[in-house]
């Protein structure tokens, strides 16, 4: 152990604990990190899991939040190398028969193709855009603050309350509008009857309008990489390696953030904890966990639809409907035999991911949580479905069930990649009710990770306000 004496100690290396690093630092504060892995990273990193040549994102891989982060724009990413790269489509959604729904950057290209859906989807999602800046710095903080566009914020709400389920039936009248929303409102990984899954719906779609969805050149990793620097030249101490299992871990410091699930943050923090604070945290829970699957392929993927052939993203799961029985099952703790599968395709903007001729894909979907269960089979019956003679073209494939997701990163706590369930108050209101939702519940120490807000995503968010917290809780007097 260091034996250097810091002002603030953050617990992992992740986005949010690096952009938190970052603030502190350049506030003039002595900054040391402590990561359990041998790299910094935590689920933004890149790798050759598959064959030499083929580089893969180890967990997050298409980045709408990123590319529009007010933290990753205040600390100057693109002055450090990180660059957005976007294939011609956003997002695509295959259908039977060759059918598909298209999302694109361009609002009214996206409304134009959903056919009689057109003039509502643009109803939908062109207030959004056009609020984009307002609705941006409510949702992406806490929202327990008076918002400074109200009305603004009022006509997100309005469009995010609602079950996607309900949107679904209600507002839209083709396939294609129905099961692009349901694959955006998946994202919440709830049942889709839940209330508030469309303001993912909402959310990344309006980004898609705003700034695309882009890949970052080079990997995923590089945005860590960026963040690397931006630290560095701030003076900030790395040292990997560090697992923090108890208080006693950490070096003497003013103040300590944490860039973990908030569970692990209490098995650390132990007797510290007075029975109040252990209560409310003990009552913090987790989703469904995940399975994903990295492929080398001989080829590009032979898509029905020739948007899928273009699109960074491709939602595989057929309608809404089918969708929405998929993460019904998941949630009551079963595995779909037709899941929705979340398919990147990141080589089509960022082609020296691959050798020459070849493709990779990345593949995940949800499954209940700390599941083992090998998913490769349903996942490929359903990329087969809308891409005949897939199969054919794997050259390669590396599987990770949520077990090993957790082993990967401790923090994915059951596979749980977001952080905590967004169910109940938990999607307004992580990780409890409160007006400091980043003070944890002994002087000087910070929550800065998904558990807290605005939730999960590569934006570092989280960690930028929870170390505006501690900058308050120091000016103020400890």
């Amino acid at each position: 152990m260091s034996g250097a004496v810091v002002d603030a100690v953050v617990v992992g290396a992740g986005p949010n604990g690096l952009t938190a690093a970052a603030v502190l630092a350049r506030a003039g504060l002595a900054v040391t990190v402590l990561e359990a892995a041998d790299t910094p990273g935590g689920g933004c990193r890149s790798a050759e899991v598959t064959l030499p040549g083929f580089l893969h994102d180890r967990c997050a891989a298409v980045h709408p939040l990123a590319a529009l982060s007010p933290a990753f724009a205040e600390l100057g990413l693109a002055d450090h190398g990180l660059r957005w790269l976007h294939s011609p489509v956003a997002l695509a959604h295959p259908l039977d028969h060759g059918r598909a729904a298209v999302l694109w950057s361009d609002l009214d290209r996206t409304a134009d193709g959903l056919g009689a859906d057109g003039d509502r989807y643009r109803r939908m999602l062109a207030p959004v855009v056009r609020d984009w800046p307002a609705i941006a710095e409510a949702t992406m903080g806490p929202l327990t603050t008076v918002p400074r566009h109200p009305l603004a914020v009022a006509r997100f709400g309005l469009r995010a309350l609602p079950p996607a389920t309900w949107v679904q039936r209600r507002w839209f009248r083709t396939e294609e509008a129905a099961a692009l929303w349901a694959g955006s409102a998946a994202h919440a990984i709830l049942p889709l009857s839940s209330p508030f899954t469309s303001a993912f719906a909402v959310l990344l779609q309006g980004a898609a309008h705003v700034g695309g969805w882009p890949v970052a050149a080079g990997g995923s990793g590089q945005i860590i990489e960026a963040l690397l620097q931006v630290t560095g030249q701030a003076g900030v101490g790395i040292e990997t390696n560090r697992p923090v299992q108890c208080l006693e871990d950490l070096p003497p410091s003013r103040l300590v953030l944490f860039d973990l699930a908030l569970s692990q943050v209490l098995q650390i923090a132990g007797d510290r904890i007075g029975r109040r604070g252990r209560r409310w945290m003990g009552r913090f829970r987790h989703g469904p966990g995940s399975f994903k699957i990295d492929y080398a392929l001989s080829g590009p993927v032979p898509w029905a639809n020739e948007a899928c052939r273009a699109a960074t993203t491709v939602h595989v799961g057929g309608t809404a409907a089918e969708i929405a029985v998929a993460e019904a099952e998941v949630a009551a703790g079963r595995h779909p035999e037709r899941p929705l599968v979340l398919v990147a395709q990141q080589d089509l903007a960022d082609p020296g991911r691959v050798p020459p001729g070849r493709a990779a894909l990345w593949a995940y979907c949800h499954v209940p949580a700390g599941s083992t269960l090998d998913m490769t089979a349903a996942i490929e019956a359903q990329i087969e479905r809308f891409a005949p003679g897939f199969g054919d073209l794997v050259v390669a494939r590396h599987t990770t069930d949520a077990r090993q997701l957790e082993a990967y990163n401790a923090s994915y706590v059951g596979g749980d990649i977001t952080g905590g369930s967004h169910a109940g108050l938990q999607l307004l209101a992580r990780p409890h009710p409160s007006t400091r939702p980043y003070r944890l519940p002994w002087p000087g120490a910070f929550l800065c990770s998904a558990s807290a807000p605005p939730g999960a995503g590569v934006h570092g968010m989280a960690g930028y306000h929870a170390a505006q917290d501690a900058l308050r809780w120091l000016r103020q007097g400890d």
